[in-house]
């Protein structure tokens, strides 16, 4: 019940909690774990502490940062470390004491950098492509919108400026080269941890490639003009034999939905659905009458919505930018135009059903292999053992 309840509150910004396990603290806003023998070092992650202390079953799957955070601090305290967990955005924390590592996303670390030993790794973990790229694609789109549409829109998913590469000794990226490549100007070794998925599916043998060959999905969270929605009814207004579904909440993006209710809510070829808990049957039953996913977003840090989907089975769709691999089985679009995703959706239209079903086989197969959390899990250990615990014994002697 505790956890069908936090999925509701948390798209409100609340939550239930339960007492902590035994060997855990959670005080001041701070949340704490401890190995079980003496701890060779202190950790400190800046993130997102709100389910560390969770059973594996009650973390949220609204979005991959919740396991991820609860992992990573898991990893430190299986090699020995005692662990502090605090809210990312959090500036009114100050240390009380020393630690051996630090791990921060975005602004927190170039504030807490400041107050650690000099002897400290600190670790950048980069959920997002660097700001300065991040924001001038977002702008670029918000731009492109007014001009062809007449409609001056604001963005929901600016990046805070913040030097978190300049201040730390390395870095980790969820994503793919696209977003590393966008902190080389620093100079920092870059590390590769690919993104997890807070739901996985098994492969539906039942689904039906010919009837579904012409119905493609746009699926994501807020901003909308950011991943590219626009883009994607604009192509569809111009393929009549097509149909696209569109699962997003639309209750947090009211000037877009506004902007184009007629194509989203009264074009025969495009359905609305709305938000769409990803664990449900509603989801599923979207799925199985779905070929592909669209998703020509101008920036991100891993793709999360294009992995759900792939783990769904769905052939994913996407742009360079959307910092997701998807090998011979997806495609890349050439550009983020009508004209690419157009020409992109008629060529899997016409394709074989034996076809189809190879390639959302090979999609759900690639993120059963790369983004899961037991390869999550095993990737952070090995950048632990390999990258951090080195660096820091070597530091120490």
């Amino acid at each position: 019940m505790l956890r069908l309840v936090n999925r509701l509150l948390r798209r409100t910004g609340l939550e239930l909690r339960r007492q902590s396990n035994t060997g855990t603290t959670q005080n001041r806003g701070i949340v704490s774990l401890a190995p079980e023998t003496q701890p060779r070092g202190r950790v400190l992650i800046s993130y997102i502490p709100d389910d560390v202390l969770a059973a594996e079953n009650d973390v949220s799957a609204a979005h991959t940062h919740y396991w991820e955070c609860r992992q990573m601090a898991r990893s430190f305290a299986a090699h020995g470390f005692a662990v502090d967990v605090v809210q990312f955005d959090d500036t009114s924390f100050r240390p009380e004491q020393p630690y051996d590592v630090l791990v921060s996303a975005r602004t927190d670390l170039e504030r807490l950098s400041r107050l650690m030993p000099d002897a400290c790794v600190k670790i950048a973990h980069l959920d997002t492509a660097h700001f300065l790229t991040h924001n001038a694609n977002a702008s670029i789109r918000l731009r492109d919108i007014r001009d062809r549409h007449g409609i001056a829109l604001r963005s929901n998913r600016m990046v805070e400026d913040n030097w978190a590469i300049e201040s730390a000794d390395l870095g980790c990226v969820l994503g793919n080269d696209f977003t590393a490549a966008t902190y080389a100007y620093a100079g920092k070794p870059i590390h590769r941890i690919p993104l997890s998925s807070a739901h996985e599916f098994d492969w539906d043998s039942s689904r039906d490639f010919e009837t579904c060959r012409d119905t493609f999905l746009w699926f994501g969270s807020g901003g909308f003009a950011h991943k590219g929605l626009d883009l994607v009814i604009d192509a569809f207004a111009g393929l009549p034999d097509q149909k696209l579904l569109i699962c997003g909440p639309l209750d947090v993006e009211p000037r877009f939905t506004k902007a184009f209710e007629q194509p989203m809510f009264h074009s025969k070829n495009i359905e609305t659905i709305g938000w769409v808990d990803i664990t449900s049957d509603k989801f599923r039953a979207i799925v199985k009458r779905t070929i592909a996913t669209i998703y020509p977003s101008c920036s991100e840090g891993g793709g999360g919505s294009v992995i759900t989907c792939m783990h769904a089975g769905l052939i994913p769709i996407v742009t360079e930018e959307a910092s997701v691999d998807v090998e011979d089985f997806g495609i890349v679009l050439e550009s983020a135009t009508v004209e690419a995703i157009r020409s992109a959706v008629l060529d899997l239209a016409k394709s074989s059903p034996r076809d189809l079903e190879k390639r959302a086989k090979s999609a759900w197969e690639f993120a059963r292999e790369r983004h899961s959390r037991p390869i999550f899990a095993a990737n952070y250990d090995r950048f632990l053992r390999e990258i951090v615990i080195p660096e820091l014994e070597q530091r120490q002697n």
